[in-house]
């Protein structure tokens, strides 16, 4: 397989890292990745510390990528990041992808993965379909993992965890913000795309993924999902997590028509080193709460 040829195709983003650490020997620490057809990301935590001690995102330049193609440039980045090349204690990935499907405990059949998914993603005969129960809130996602990467995960790991994007976002929102007393429209963004998640009276209203070109395409659908669970713009908490700040002119055009907006407090079991703005951490939301 000639990797080399499309060397140009991963591209480092950002790295953070605890400069006071030792990274010779990782062997009792974790390393969690988050994987989309458009980048690579992951963050090292030290067990003894307690502590987030490394962070790096990477972008995957092509435009119409086969799974072949996502294959080939994991691969390639697997080969140039030496931190991808230690061993360690535990792994754990998330896929980022539109394929998936939340499912009611008393609807649930794990005999009818399929049917779950069919209406709402392309679904091929030999498809691989699994599911992610969500921890205490009587639900689970059903959706169709990065099935070639995986196989190339367990070549290198050997034994690792995965689950779904969607699985940690909601989770971590609905631990956190369950007993709020307002509506919450919760919206993280990505260059290309954006999730909404909903929360009302300790329940999930809403999950959805949107793709947008402008900031008149995010407001749009921002007020339209607000009108239609009937969530007043002047009373629902709107909060953003991801790749956004108060400069952005996402978030400013939500200021100008919703009243109660504001960036995601950033909560961990983690501690971090001064090296990890704000702006780091909210930016990696889910890869920081993945483990």
């Amino acid at each position: 397989m000639a990797i080399g040829l499309h060397f140009m195709m991963v591209e480092k983003k950002i790295q953070t890292i605890n400069k006071s650490v030792d990274y010779s020997n990782l062997n009792d620490s974790h390393l969690s990745i988050q994987l989309s057809l458009d980048g690579f990301s992951f963050c090292i935590i030290d067990r003894d510390l307690n502590e987030i001690i490394a962070l790096d995102n990477y972008s995957f330049k092509n435009n119409s990528p086969t799974p072949q193609k996502h294959l080939e440039n994991v691969m390639q980045l697997f080969e140039k990041e030496e931190f991808l090349q230690k061993r360690y204690n535990s792994v754990n990935i998330t896929h980022v992808n539109t394929l998936s499907s939340l499912v009611p405990k008393p609807l649930f059949d794990a005999k009818q993965l399929k049917s779950y998914i069919k209406y709402s993603s392309k679904v091929y005969k030999n498809d691989y379909i699994v599911f992610d129960p969500l921890k205490n809130h009587d639900m689970f996602n059903v959706y169709i993992p990065f099935v070639n990467v995986n196989n190339f995960f367990l070549e290198k790991f050997g034994a690792f965890e995965y689950q779904h994007f969607s699985t940690v976002l909601i989770e971590n929102l609905l631990n956190i913000y369950k007993y709020s007393e307002r509506p919450h429209m919760f919206v993280n963004m990505a260059s290309k795309h954006f999730e909404i998640v909903a929360i009302a009276n300790n329940k999930l209203l809403l999950y959805n993924t949107f793709k947008y070109e402008s900031k008149e395409d995010f407001i749009y659908y921002i007020l339209f999902t607000a009108e239609q669970l009937k969530f007043n713009p002047e009373k629902f908490d709107l909060i953003f997590s991801g790749l956004i700040d108060k400069e952005n002119e996402i978030f400013k055009i939500a200021y100008k028509y919703v009243r109660n907006v504001s960036l995601i407090e950033i909560r961990s079991k983690y501690s971090f080193s001064p090296y990890f703005t704000e702006d780091i951490k909210r930016n990696n939301f889910t890869l920081l709460n993945q483990f």
